[in-house]
């Protein structure tokens, strides 16, 4: 597997495009566009919150009838949520308009929307914003990075990655995009991100794919535990790069699905380090544990905690924190037997053994803690199973962020 620069643009035959629609934000671009040049097979995953935004169910349900996509359109500003008949009708429309536009079949149209839940889309905006983005496709690299940046909202910075791997003696590239800082607790933030293969793959397999892949990735970040209304994730693979198609799951798959895993964990990664208000990318890494699933469950709540998140913002090395999110996690352990540490690129030092706090230097352990990336290793010291989970710290701009999010 070979990392590469790039995005949603990276595969062969995906062109995109970001046009400025003054939906909510004035002076930046708010509306995206991805374009497959042909049918593409499309799997996905979407926010299990029984609140559902409108372009979820809308999308949802062209995912499960198993039909080709060409195109998506995106705009950030108003997550198009709680709006009832009338957002579900915006959906129809939006998808309608750009099928026109680019002469494909509206069912061939994906939507996606972020940013106020509640407040009302304007037909006559989206329209002109499509208007904008169609003559504006392209596939250099640089299109997929301004489709990035249009769907932003609280976010700092773009988030993409993508790889290249050989596919039967092809080159298949996996690339993605994706946008998320707060409203960040994935259960399938508000997060979208929308992934693009010029494999040729299986659609089923590609669905197998893409929800195993989201179990390791995304659904291990949380920013502040609220699952969004407009969680959705998207893969569409278009056969570009002319592979021998992956039917089932032998060694052709396994190479994609770690492709895949590499794409997704890195953008899981990205969007918790760029979590609102947050100056550390926290990753609990949990060892030791009986099983996969246990392991999924105790990494989680450690990242969830926010006296956790606190002490970390803090540089402080507040062991009993991390225990008692260990504790209170439903996974049964023996506190005397496991080990806590933390590490950064400051190093490694163990605070926590035989059920008491171990010898180590309050200085040392703040320096661990003041770096960009710090990591939480916890073992449970009762299996061979592992399992990471990906958040950040909780600083005072968070709630300077949210206090009046809707103005």
């Amino acid at each position: 597997m070979d990392i590469i620069q790039g995005g949603v643009t990276a595969a062969k035959g995906f062109s995109a495009a970001a046009a400025e629609a003054n939906i909510k934000y004035e002076g930046r671009t708010d509306m995206a566009m991805i374009v497959s040049d042909v049918p593409a097979a499309c799997a996905g995953t979407f926010t299990t919150n029984v609140v559902k935004a409108a372009p979820v169910l809308w999308d949802r349900e062209i995912v499960r009838s198993g039909g080709s996509v060409r195109a998506v359109v995106v705009n950030s500003g108003i997550a198009n949520a709680c709006t009832g008949k009338e957002g579900m009708d915006y959906c129809e429309q939006t998808a309608g308009y750009a099928a026109e536009k680019l002469g494909i079949a509206p069912r061939e149209v994906l939507v996606g929307s972020t940013g106020v839940i509640g407040m009302q889309l304007k037909m006559d905006k989206l329209k002109a914003g499509i208007d904008k983005l169609v003559p504006a496709l392209g596939s250099s690299l640089e299109k997929g990075t301004e489709a990035n940046r249009a769907i932003m909202t609280t976010d700092t910075h773009t988030k993409e990655a993508a790889v290249q791997i050989e596919v039967g003696g092809k080159t298949v590239t996996i690339g993605g995009m994706c946008k998320g800082s707060g409203m960040i607790h994935p259960n399938m933030c508000t997060m979208l991100s929308f992934v693009t293969t010029d494999a040729a793959i299986d659609r089923e397999l590609l669905q197998k794919a893409a929800s195993e892949s989201i179990d390791k990735s995304f659904n291990m970040v949380s920013v502040d535990g609220d699952t969004s209304t407009n969680d959705t994730y998207i893969v569409l693979a278009n056969g570009e790069a002319k592979n021998i198609p992956i039917a089932e799951e032998g060694e052709d798959y396994l190479k994609f699905r770690e492709a895949l895993d590499y794409v997704n964990t890195t953008l899981a990664k990205y969007m918790a380090g760029d979590g609102e208000g947050a100056t550390a990318l926290v990753i609990s890494r949990v060892t030791g544990a009986d099983s996969v699933e246990h392991a999924r469950i105790l990494a989680k709540s450690v990242i969830t905690s926010s006296l956790t998140k606190a002490a970390i913002f803090g540089h402080d090395a507040n062991w009993g924190r991390i225990l008692c999110a260990l504790g209170y996690s439903g996974v049964d352990f023996d506190p005397d037997r496991i080990e806590l540490r933390i590490k950064s690129g400051a190093g490694e030092l163990l605070i926590f053994k035989d059920g008491v706090q171990a010898e180590y230097s309050e200085e040392k352990a703040s320096a661990i803690l003041s770096e960009k990336e710090v990591e939480i290793i916890s073992d449970m010291k009762l299996g061979s199973c592992s399992a990471e989970a990906y958040g950040c710290d909780l600083s005072y701009d968070y709630v300077k962020i949210n206090a009046d999010y809707r103005s």
